[in-house]
């Protein structure tokens, strides 16, 4: 079992491109994961991985033993989701990530329902507003705001979302009301950007009476987290554009404002992503099943509200 162990850290590095990343992905410390990779190294007596004190990169060697360990590691989980499908005590850890406005109101209150249901199933939440890389970062299941982009991976639909772009009666006091996309780029009014680094230059896809267009918004603040960008607009530094849940209670309270509302941003979907598998594990199944009817009833509720 050793070596195999072995051989899903040094996929985990491979595939993070980090010792340390890799490690706090098996729950390991750096120390344990080198060891394993050095162990691997010399049963193999080939070096798998370059290192630098500011760099990894895998060798030739390491690229040629990355795709049969991927094989090997697919073989064993499905060989182990096979027996366990015939089993009534699904065990082990399922690795969940989700925005984070639909993980802090759907998805983590309903946890403890789960996991009361399935006491032998530890599961571990990570919550990002960033676009998530299922098979980079060792995830089981991904709920997903928008279009996935990779066509590799099945999506379980669960509710249509509404959103629009709004401020406070502060900002519009301040800079006046914008009726449409035009007027948000010839006003140059302060836009709040959700961005990640790396991404391209930022644009609003908005709806116009002539179809979808995109408009080349600009503003002083931009950051990952949408929760940082709805205080900002509450705080008056400017527009945001947001799943219409996220703000319900702040438009019902007066304390946001539709704005633009001639050309409003285009519905997103919720949807479970999780990846393609001739067996698919257990434990996937099971929270996909009990968290997809739940969380649209939950969502459907909350819209219906407002």
């Amino acid at each position: 079992m050793s070596y195999f162990e072995n051989i899903r850290t040094f996929v985990r590095v491979y595939e993070l491109g980090s010792m340390s990343a890799a490690a706090r992905d098996q729950r390991i410390s750096p120390a344990v994961a080198s060891s394993r990779i050095s162990q691997l190294e010399n049963h193999l007596n080939v070096r798998l991985f370059q290192r630098t004190t500011r760099s990894l990169n895998a060798t030739e060697q390491g690229k040629i033993f990355y795709e049969g360990a991927q094989r090997i590691i697919e073989a064993v989980e499905d060989a182990e989701a096979a027996i366990s499908d015939v089993t009534s005590n699904p065990r082990g850890s399922l690795y969940i990530a989700a925005p984070l406005g639909v993980g802090r109101r759907y998805i983590a209150p309903l946890l403890p329902e789960f996991t009361k249901e399935y006491p032998l199933i530890d599961v571990r939440l990570r919550l990002s507003d960033r676009r998530i890389d299922l098979t980079q970062e060792g995830l089981d299941v991904a709920f997903f705001l928008g279009t996935p982009e990779d066509s590799n991976l099945k999506i379980r639909k669960i509710a249509d979302c509404e959103r629009l772009l709004c401020a406070s009666p502060e900002y519009i006091k301040a800079r006046g009301m914008p009726q449409n996309g035009a007027d948000l780029v010839a006003q140059k009014h302060d836009c709040l950007i959700l961005r990640f680094p790396g991404a391209p230059e930022f644009q609003w896809l908005l709806e116009t009476p002539q179809g979808p267009k995109r408009f080349a918004i600009t503003g002083p603040f931009e950051t990952d987290d949408g929760d940082v960008l709805t205080n900002w607009a509450l705080e008056g530094q400017g527009i945001v554009l947001k799943p219409h849940f996220e703000v319900a209670q702040h438009l019902a309270e007066g304390r946001l404002v539709p704005v633009a509302t001639e050309t409003p941003p285009q519905p997103v979907q919720l949807a479970l992503l999780y990846a393609h598998r001739r067996h698919q594990d257990p434990k996937s199944r099971l929270f996909i099943d009990f968290m997809a009817d739940r969380v649209k009833a939950l969502f459907q509720g909350s819209s219906d509200l407002n």
